[in-house]
């Protein structure tokens, strides 16, 4: 569902600075003993980023505490409005189908998330969502940036884990 896959061999300066301070959240939550994904949301007109975060499952008790959610919420809260249209959330790992239905109640503008999730994943993988006829908002996707950097956080992580 990528909306330029030309811009898999050249993603633009915004999608790249972006997606550098969602891989720092995603740094900070893998050291907090969570799973490596961070998110950060835009607006791509000023270039103000109005909330970033990262995981938080484990340190919340609370299973929904995921990037995307932690961010939707902060940005939300900071701007007084549960409508985030026109706003850009730019995520280290593709979003499962919870975060997918929080991104499209939010009426976010556009998603952009690195490293695909063949597992999880419910943008290109598993269900969809965006592209099922009972989704009331689509956002623009971008998938692939800084992917092989996420992938390579999120297996590293892993690995750690296992061997510990």
């Amino acid at each position: 569902m990528r909306t330029d896959p030309a811009q898999d061999q050249d993603f633009g300066h915004q999608d790249l600075a972006m997606m550098a301070l969602a891989m720092d959240e995603a740094r900070a939550a893998a050291a907090r003993g969570e799973t490596p994904v961070g998110a950060v949301i835009l607006d791509p007109k000023t270039g103000e980023i109005v909330a970033r975060a990262g995981n938080g499952p484990i340190a919340a008790h609370d299973p929904t505490a995921h990037a995307e959610i932690a961010a939707i919420r902060a940005a939300a809260a900071k701007l007084g409005n549960y409508r985030l249209t026109d706003l850009t959330l730019v995520v280290t790992l593709e979003p499962c189908a919870m975060c997918a239905g929080a991104i499209s109640h939010a009426r976010i503008g556009r998603v952009v998330f690195g490293a695909e999730d063949p597992k999880g994943g419910a943008v290109e993988h598993g269900p969809r969502f965006f592209a099922q006829p009972t989704c009331h908002w689509r956002p623009a996707v971008t998938g692939g940036v800084m992917a092989q950097e996420s992938a390579d956080l999120l297996r590293g992580f892993f690995r750690a884990r296992r061997k510990g």
